[in-house]
């Protein structure tokens, strides 16, 4: 069965400024969905507002055509992934990996490195191995959809693949939306792709249309 998630009727504002309007999203399991836009486009507020992290002025969120009309989003509809760290650096990879009720061992296939961090807490990993950790727990926990917050920032470029490969292998599962700045890396593993840009979404088909859009130069 294909499930859908779709966003619109999105409004926010801060002050005098108009961060969102007239948003539309919509997301299939078996697809990845890119969303792109400048600095200060509003691309983390409304991935937050669609999670319920934020509030927003009007937002219309559904999954299967039904409103979701609560804050609390269930981790089999949906999980998010934020720019920040969310895993307590207290926590051991073991313990984590058992609470995401993941396999080690299919992580340590794609990530064979990490394999000597078994029971070492998150904390005492650096940073880039630390996102991941928390980019695979999202990514592969089971869901309907899950939400990528720039998971290709802060990550070496061996492991940018890696991830594209998990994100390829586990979009037949799952609805995934994801944004980053690395727009080549969105475009190859994404099947349809927005733009946010003076608060609305536009979609593209084309190179061509990042550049109409302003978002590459021509």
């Amino acid at each position: 069965m294909i499930h859908s998630l779709e966003i619109d009727s999105i409004f926010l504002e801060y002050g005098l400024k108009k961060v969102l309007q007239n948003v539309y999203i919509k997301s299939e399991t078996g697809k990845a969905t890119g969303l792109l836009g400048r600095n200060g486009a509003g691309k983390s507020c409304l991935l937050k507002i669609v999670f319920g992290e934020l509030d927003a002025g009007n937002k219309s969120v559904r999954i299967d055509g039904k409103p979701i009309l609560h804050d609390y989003r269930k981790p089999d509809d949906l999980r998010y992934l934020p720019q920040r760290r969310f895993i307590p650096g207290f926590l051991r990879l073991n313990r984590i990996f058992k609470d995401f009720n993941l396999d080690f061992n299919d992580f340590i296939n794609e990530f064979p490195d990490f394999e000597k961090y078994y029971k070492t807490r998150i904390k005492n990993l650096s940073g880039g191995e630390r996102r991941i950790v928390e980019i695979y727990m999202i990514l592969v926990a089971k869901t309907k959809f899950c939400i990528l917050d720039e998971p290709f920032s802060q990550i070496m470029p061996l492991h940018i693949e890696i991830i594209k490969k998990l994100i390829l292998r586990e979009k037949q599962y799952k609805g995934i939306i994801i944004t980053d700045h690395l727009y080549q890396d969105i475009i190859d593993v994404c099947n349809n792709i927005y733009v946010l840009k003076n608060g609305k979404t536009h979609i593209v088909y084309s190179l061509r249309d990042l550049e109409i859009l302003e978002y590459i130069n021509a």
